[in-house]
């Protein structure tokens, strides 16, 4: 697979809150130019917290682009393309949930997409929970509720829970640190 492909034009066709979409023109190894679509996202970072009786706090919100509540762990996208993973993490973990630690530890790295967005999502481990208040954004609405893994397990393999970062953190979670 040593065939070479060349970006030769990246345009911008939108620009929004979090995301900015392009047209790709790319050579591929036939010589052919293909127009591919791409999502630049500045990053993300997640956060799985685990409760001092081992249960993993969980968010619950709708979601615009499926229509629906979802249970996911606690994440929020970079302020920055250069700020911390860590310091984004703290962020959303207390504005999504009300807890801070000073107890993360990294778990994995995910890319949600590669097909058409560069979006990346490190996602750490919280323990040591200490209480303190919810700083949700304007257009946020959200529950926190506290799982078991096994719990949460289920919810993956019934379908209840489909997030792609969500399903990886809480796997890799498992199969680290249960």
């Amino acid at each position: 697979m040593a065939e070479k492909y060349y970006r030769l034009k990246r345009e911008l066709v939108h620009t929004g809150r979090i995301i900015s979409l392009y047209k790709d023109y790319v050579e591929i190894p036939n010589g052919t130019v293909a127009e591919w679509d791409f999502i630049g996202h500045k990053g993300a970072a997640a956060v799985v917290p685990v409760t001092e009786d081992g249960k993993i706090l969980m968010v619950k919100q709708y979601r615009n682009a499926i229509d629906r509540f979802t249970v996911e762990i606690p994440a929020g996208g970079l302020n920055t393309s250069d700020e911390p993973m860590l310091t984004c993490a703290k962020r959303e973990l207390e504005e999504e949930t009300g807890f801070q630690s000073n107890n993360l530890e990294f778990l994995i790295s995910i890319r949600t997409a590669v097909a058409f967005c560069n979006e990346r999502i490190d996602v750490f481990v919280a323990k040591n929970l200490v209480k303190t208040s919810q700083n949700l954004d304007e257009d946020e609405f959200i529950d926190v509720e506290a799982y078991d893994i096994d719990e949460l397990c289920n919810k993956i393999f019934t379908g209840e829970i489909q997030d792609a970062k969500t399903i990886s953190a809480l796997l890799a979670y498992k199969t680290k640190y249960c």
